[in-house]
């Protein structure tokens, strides 16, 4: 397997070294990425707290910014480790904001400690705790003691053992991690993830419990008469309801909850915390069938008239911000935003919100950060938040194509403003799994794309959750062939329709869209031009052995049940090959140790595809060390997108040396 490894390693930079406009795609992706704080900020208290990224820098660093507006960084993971391995992973400052516990992470290591820092001075006051990794944190008032997800500390699992094995534990500021007391978590639940809500009087604790990312999940709340100990009831069965729900506690301590049951669309409820029948809960903000909910939060501060909910939805792929009384969810006002383009990540300060934090971007803005004022009405870009970087004009529209059983699928299209007749080479970007919907953001890869000339394209295939859950549910499990037929479906449409043709057409899909585009291109070989699958699932008999498989049976099914394996032996790409086909040329590219997906899949579908195809285009396998499934230093990111696109522009015909579109310069970076 070495021997064989290291020769796809040459055999990979023996065609790259052929690739003469490598470098021209280089510099473009450099000139298109966008530098400083992509995110909103966690305020706690009066100290702000930002993850900011500039130019030069390998790592995310954690900053801190004052009541007066000055600025000074925490935590910088380049300073810890200059071979810029270790990344920010995490941080959760307590509600008064004066301790932050900070999680970083090599990417290639299982393990992952947290660190618990004084704010003022940046000294390290307690941990390290170990075994940490996606952890969920929950702070005490007064900043003394937290809750945490763990894997089990006392024992290794078996050989083999992929399963997840965590516990959610009390932990006390300046005691031993070892006797930390276990709250909740058994050997009955080996693969759950577990979220953590604290209230704000510190009397409740609230705790979900899924099996990887499953379409339902538990919910259980416990009176915290003693931390360490507490008494939970189980007011959420995800079994009987068939739904997520995730609770928030509201100032009285009754729930909040954010759910899709009897809700595809999604809905906001009210509840009290001894309700155990979703018959008692009270519908606050109803669900809009044209509009599915992406997330909410409340605003409480008492210079408010009276608290509220924003909530935030799509529409098409068009956010929209909306407020409403939170004691009865009559609707008040339509926010304004920066444009028609996509809102995430609302967030507010605690204790006692009365600003709204998100993020926002479109096709030629890079995602920037604006803070609404509750008490005054007004949203303005956020003065310590700013980002960096220039971009082309990119022309963004949503297209409906329909597929082969009539359904419509949303196509969202990215082109150069100019007009232009005839086709262009294009690359159909698509994921499809989990729920997770397609929007218009801005996507680096699309710009320097499309500043090439180009057409990117993204299909908003069923199992993605555009539409609500009943999109999901059409698309996975026994469903899944649909999101794959889809997107053959919506490739056959640009070509049909003369925006592209087989030969200029190159797909490109990650993780569980890798899996999308090796299973769309195994069944219609025909259609592409070339194919990038980035850390893939392929083999889908087995991929449960792999990295986080185990945890993905909600999703995809099990090779265990006979009647799910028919399932996955129909689509799984890895056994779907045809000896003797003409395949695209093939770009399998995944990390030396994916800790997600399981590097063998990269490994197997090369192998498989280069005894397979009977044509002339190379089946090529891009290794990374040192990284991880989906992060790693920014120079090996840029120099990951540069390959990818440099090898779909020679398949395709895209040559970013004939470049001629106009950039402008975004936001200004901060000083």
């Amino acid at each position: 397997m070495h021997d064989w490894a290291g020769a796809q390693d040459r055999l990979f930079r023996t065609h790259r070294a052929g690739w003469r406009e490598r470098q021209a795609w280089a510099s473009l992706v450099d000139q298109v990425s966008s530098f400083g704080v992509s995110e909103p900020p966690t305020v706690r208290g009066s100290v702000m707290f930002l993850a900011e990224q500039l130019r030069e820098d390998e790592q995310r660093r954690l900053i801190v910014v004052d009541v007066e507006g000055n600025r000074r960084v925490l935590v910088d993971p380049v300073e810890i480790d200059p071979s810029g391995r270790t990344g920010l992973y995490a941080w959760w400052p307590s509600r008064e904001g004066e301790r932050v516990a900070v999680q970083l992470e090599v990417a290639e290591q299982p393990g992952s400690d947290i660190t618990v820092l004084d704010v003022r001075t940046g000294e390290a006051v307690d941990g390290p705790l170990p075994r940490a990794r996606n952890t969920s944190l929950a702070w005490l008032p007064g900043g003394e003691a937290f809750y945490y997800v763990s894997r089990v500390p006392d024992e290794e699992p078996a050989p083999g053992d992929k399963r997840l094995h965590r516990r959610v534990r009390w932990h006390r500021i300046g005691s031993p991690w070892q006797a930390d007391a276990v709250v909740f978590g058994g050997d009955d639940a080996p693969d759950h993830y577990y979220g953590l809500t604290v209230s704000a009087d510190g009397r409740q604790l609230a705790i979900t419990a899924m099996v990887g990312p499953a379409s339902h999940n538990d919910v259980y709340v416990a009176e915290l008469i003693d931390p360490e100990a507490p008494h939970f009831v189980k007011i959420v069965d995800g079994r009987t309801t068939g739904a997520r729900v995730l609770p928030r506690f509201l100032p009285d301590n009754d729930l909040l909850l954010v759910t899709d049951y009897q809700a595809p669309c999604g809905r906001v409820c009210t509840a009290r915390r001894c309700d155990t029948d979703p018959a008692a809960w009270r519908t606050l903000v109803a669900e809009d069938p044209r509009a599915p909910l992406d997330e909410c939060v409340v605003l409480d501060d008492p210079s408010l008239p009276r608290p509220l909910l924003l909530v935030a939805r799509d529409r098409h792929g068009t956010s929209t911000l909306t407020s409403h009384d939170l004691a009865d969810g009559r609707p008040l006002a339509e926010l304004p935003l920066p444009g028609t383009g996509v809102v995430s990540s609302l967030r507010t300060n605690i204790p006692h919100g009365r600003h709204a934090w998100f993020s926002y971007c479109d096709a030629t803005t890079p995602p920037t950060i604006y803070r609404y004022d509750a008490v005054s009405g007004e949203t303005a870009r956020e003065t310590g938040a700013t980002t960096a970087g220039h971009t082309p004009e990119i022309r963004s529209r949503s297209v409906r194509c329909r597929a082969g059983d009539g359904t419509e699928i949303t196509l969202f299209l990215f082109t150069p403003a100019e007009e232009h007749q005839g086709p262009r080479p294009t690359l159909l970007y698509g994921y499809g799994s989990f729920g997770m919907p397609m929007r218009p953001w801005f996507f680096p890869m699309a710009a320097a794309w499309v500043g090439a000339g180009g057409t990117y394209a993204v299909a908003c295939v069923r199992g993605g959750g555009e539409d609500g859950r009943h999109w999901h549910d059409a698309g996975r499990g026994p469903h899944k062939q649909r999101a794959i037929s889809d997107f053959n479906d919506a490739a056959t449409w640009l070509i049909d329709t003369g925006l592209t043709t087989r030969d200029q057409l190159a797909i490109f899909g990650q993780s569980a869209g890798g899996l999308l585009v090796t299973a769309a291109a195994t069944q219609r070989p025909d259609l592409y031009a070339a194919v990038i699958a980035e850390g893939p699932l392929c083999d889908m008999v087995r991929y449960e052995r792999f990295g986080l498989g185990c945890t993905w049976t909600d999703e995809f099914g099990t090779a265990s049940r006979p009647e799910q394996l028919q399932w996955l032996l129909a689509y799984s790409p890895y056994h779907n090959l045809t000896h003797g086909a003409s395949y695209p040329a093939f770009l399998l590219t995944g990390a030396v140790t994916d800790l997600q997906t399981g590097e063998a899949h990269v490994n197997k579908m090369c192998a498989a595809l280069q005894h397979a195809t009977g044509g002339d285009r190379p089946i090529l396998m891009r290794r990374e060390p040192d990284t991880a499934h989906a992060a790693s230093p920014a120079s090996k990111s840029r120099a990951l997108t540069a390959d990818l696109l440099a090898f779909a522009g020679k398949y395709t015909g895209l040559s970013p040396t004939k470049t001629t579109l106009p950039f402008r310069e975004t936001v200004t970076e901060s000083h």
